[in-house]
């Protein structure tokens, strides 16, 4: 250094900001739970439950149970499978021969799929089999249906509709999810989630697992803080939960 200068100090760095940083995702070891004391009821699915639990007195013996992709139309179908003993099919994968189904209760999962002339005997043997429940994103009217008597038909199944999750279901299933990972979040969290997730139980179980890798990998509490953070950083892709169980529930596009 040259005799009279001082040498500046150097100029702090600008603190840097950390993106959350998730762990590696782990394979999924629990399945997702379809029982009945599981289900959170609200305004948005009551309806639709008082239908199902009206079973087997349902007028002509079928029912469609149409709602939006994530409203919980997978779980309430397994509730009612799971009551009355029903064996579970999907649309595209319906027997030709129907008859090994009588007496039977049957689930069909993506309904409006269905090939036409079998979806006409399922309708027309629903009573004899003991119920049919028809799951679908849209109402049976509005199917595509060549054969005129199954035109009708459609018209006539009774609609047990489910609207998008409302605070009080998406409440009910984050402190589900929360609870089934062990995590205690800051009471504030819960509400500042609501407020600002899309309206849907997919959605809310990947907020919920990102959010625990979030907390895991940085030793950090799951705080609102933590919370905007991950709200920020947008859902990742490749979350094999929500995908099996948008295609679960889905019921038109499939693996939306």
């Amino acid at each position: 250094m040259l005799p009279g200068l001082i040498r500046a100090a150097p100029e702090p760095l600008a603190p840097r900001k950390t993106r959350v940083k998730p762990q590696l995702r782990l394979p999924l070891q629990r399945p997702p739970s379809y029982r009945r004391e599981d289900l959170v009821v609200s305004q948005a699915n009551a309806a639709a439950v008082a239908v199902l639990d009206a079973w087997p007195a349902w007028p002509a013996g079928a029912v469609a149970l149409v709602g939006p992709a994530g409203c919980g139309k997978t779980h309430l179908a397994n509730i009612w499978a799971e009551r009355a003993g029903a064996a579970r099919l999907e649309a595209g994968a319906l027997p030709g021969q129907l008859d090994a189904l009588r007496g039977h209760p049957i689930v069909v999962e993506a309904a409006e799929e269905a090939d036409e002339e079998v979806l006409f005997h399922l309708i027309n043997m629903a009573e004899d089999c003991g119920g049919l429940l028809l799951t679908s994103r849209i109402r049976p009217s509005a199917w595509r249906a060549s054969l005129p008597d199954l035109k009708s038909r459609l018209n006539a199944v009774t609609v047990a509709e489910i609207e998008p999750p409302d605070d009080v279901i998406l409440l009910g299933v984050l402190r589900k999810f929360f609870r089934e990972r062990n995590i205690r979040p800051a009471d504030d969290v819960f509400a500042y989630l609501v407020r600002r997730m899309e309206r849907s139980v997919p959605v809310a179980w990947d907020l919920v697992e990102r959010l625990d890798e979030a907390s895991g990998g940085e030793h950090r509490p799951v705080s609102r803080a933590l919370a905007r953070e991950v709200l920020e950083e947008g859902p990742e892709t490749g979350n094999l939960f929500a995908d099996r169980l948008a295609e679960a529930d889905s019921s038109g596009d499939k693996g939306r």
